[in-house]
């Protein structure tokens, strides 16, 4: 039986078994290190929506894509979301030529996963079923996913911003992204593990 001789190959050549699984380990983080755009960059292309939901972090790249999207017509509303930053990036909306009409804020959230569960009451109680989350290219995949895993109701969408993306980047962003990049390759499978947000 093929399970009887997968056990044999395991039991008598270990190391063998483990040399195959630290190799594609390897090569599969190496794949992720040299190719983080691959990997971690979500797009969903032009897509209309009802609100736009941008996440507090970044270099204040995520309020300026926000408004881009909004003067272009994507979506007319837009919730700004994360404690600390909320009401910077409320401005920067506002400077950028969002009418603070608007404009609502998510002030309290501390984590992708709080922004998700803090700003889903919010689009239920405007009625939203498309949404366009707005982060940083890096952070595309595992801001989706969470708001996808926790609101499977309401259809989500990624329009990232590419500040800093490779093969663009100065010197000084590349070395800053590296933390961020690092970071991400942690937190998605602890977001996996911890919370059930798949990443695929």
């Amino acid at each position: 039986m093929p399970s009887v001789k997968l056990f044999r190959f395991i039991s008598h050549k270990p190391r063998r078994f483990l040399l195959a699984v630290l190799a594609l380990s390897f090569g599969a983080a190496l794949v992720a290190f040299l190719f983080p755009e691959q990997m971690l960059a979500m797009d969903s292309g032009e897509v209309q929506a009802d609100v736009i939901v941008v996440l507090g972090g970044g270099l204040g790249e995520r309020p300026i894509r926000a408004a881009e999207l909004f003067k272009s017509g994507a979506a007319p509303e837009i919730i700004v979301s994360g404690g600390g930053d909320a009401e910077d990036n409320r401005r920067l909306l506002e400077r950028n030529g969002v009418p603070a009409a608007s404009i609502a804020v998510e002030p309290k959230s501390k984590s992708t996963r709080q922004n998700a569960n803090f700003c889903i009451p919010m689009l239920r109680k405007l009625g939203a079923r498309r949404v366009i989350i707005v982060t940083s290219w890096y952070h595309s995949r595992r801001a989706l996913q969470c708001f996808r895993h926790y609101a499977p109701d309401i259809r989500f969408f990624s329009r990232p911003s590419y500040f800093g993306y490779p093969g663009t980047a100065e010197s000084w962003q590349r070395k800053a992204l590296k933390n961020y990049i690092r970071a991400e390759y942690l937190k998605l499978p602890g977001y996996w593990v911890c919370y059930g947000v798949c990443p695929f």
